[in-house]
Order: structure tokens, then C-alpha cells, then sequence
């Protein structure tokens, strides 16, 4: 039988390092649905800011779904490294969460996303706080008590302005091709 081999989807090291911008999906385990409890809902959304400043990371934008995670964030320094925040993250929660309520909270892998300069700061922040919107959990992102911002000048953004759209390249791409 031949040996069971997982694909690395990271880019190399120093992609993740740096004064970078960077789009997280973290998935719960089997996609469950951990995060339509309100008290693990918060209890992530602080894990969130504990490990960014920790890790030296700005959280421009995060929501915490039913079935999984977003993180728009930007190291705030050279020294930051995007792998240890989502690992140490990921990690502490996992051994917390198991403490508490047994079982897994992750799936083994996780989603990022390097933005280019190209990518509207904005349009990536809404993408993430219009998530429960699309997904039919509240009418407006400011509704949704588990998505927000953890910089002073996107805290203002996602009170006081419109959404404007964004899509990731891959789902733009998806959506060209079902036009044709």
C-alpha cells in the first residue's frame, strides 16, 4: 500500500515573515459548528487579540463564524511571523478547548492568503465582516457581536462606512468561470 503523504500548501518561509498583510481561515474540526456558541465565539475573539499582540500582529478585521474563522491581520513589525501566530493561536485554544469540552476544535491545516499592495485594505476588511451577512446571520456586519476590528482606524471603518465588495482571486476566478 503506498505511503499517505500530506500536500504542503505553505509558500516559502520568508513569505510569512515581515511587515506583510495576510487573509486567515482557520475551518473547526469537520466543519462543527463551535462557533454558534456565544461563549466560544468570545473566548476565541480574545485568543485572537492575545496571540496577535504577542506575535507583534494588527487585526484589521476578524469574524468568528458558526464553522470557522477569519483574520485579516498585518505584522506589525520585521520580526513578525505569520506561521507562529496562526500556529501558537490554533494551539492554545485546541489544548484549552479540549481541557474544557473534550475533542478537537481544528482541522489539521489552515487557509492564508498573502496579500499583494493591490488588494484594497478596505474591500479585504469588509470581505471579513460581511461574512455572517452572506451567510444570513444578521442584516448588517456592525449587528454581528463576533466580528469587529482590533486597530483604532478599522474599528472606525466597520461603524461608520458601506461595505465595498471584495473577492479573494480564487473565488473571482470561480466566478468568471461560471459566467461563461
Amino acid at each position: 500500500m503506498p505511503e499517505f503523504r500530506r500536500q504542503n500548501i505553505r509558500l516559502p518561509t520568508e513569505a510569512y515573515r515581515g511587515q506583510r498583510r495576510y487573509l486567515l481561515t482557520l475551518c473547526f474540526y469537520k466543519r462543527r459548528r463551535f462557533g454558534a456558541d456565544p461563549r466560544i465565539a468570545r473566548w476565541l475573539a480574545d485568543g485572537i487579540r492575545k496571540h496577535s499582540t504577542a506575535c507583534e500582529f494588527l487585526v484589521h478585521a476578524y469574524s468568528v463564524m458558526p464553522d470557522h474563522v477569519h483574520i485579516f491581520a498585518e505584522g506589525a513589525s520585521a520580526e513578525s511571523n505569520m506561521v507562529k501566530f496562526a500556529e501558537a493561536f490554533k494551539q492554545q485554544t485546541a489544548v484549552e478547548f479540549a481541557r474544557r469540552h473534550g475533542g478537537e476544535l481544528w482541522q489539521f491545516k489552515y487557509y492564508d492568503h498573502v496579500l499583494r499592495r493591490a488588494d484594497s485594505f478596505d474591500r479585504v476588511a469588509w470581505y471579513v465582516w460581511m461574512n455572517p451577512v452572506r451567510a444570513g446571520l444578521c442584516r448588517a456586519p456592525a449587528d454581528y457581536p463576533f466580528s469587529g476590528a482590533m486597530t483604532p482606524g478599522m474599528q472606525k471603518l466597520f461603524r461608520g462606512s458601506s461595505a465595498v465588495e471584495w473577492l479573494p482571486p480564487w473565488k473571482a476566478k470561480a466566478k468568471i468561470e461560471r459566467k461563461k
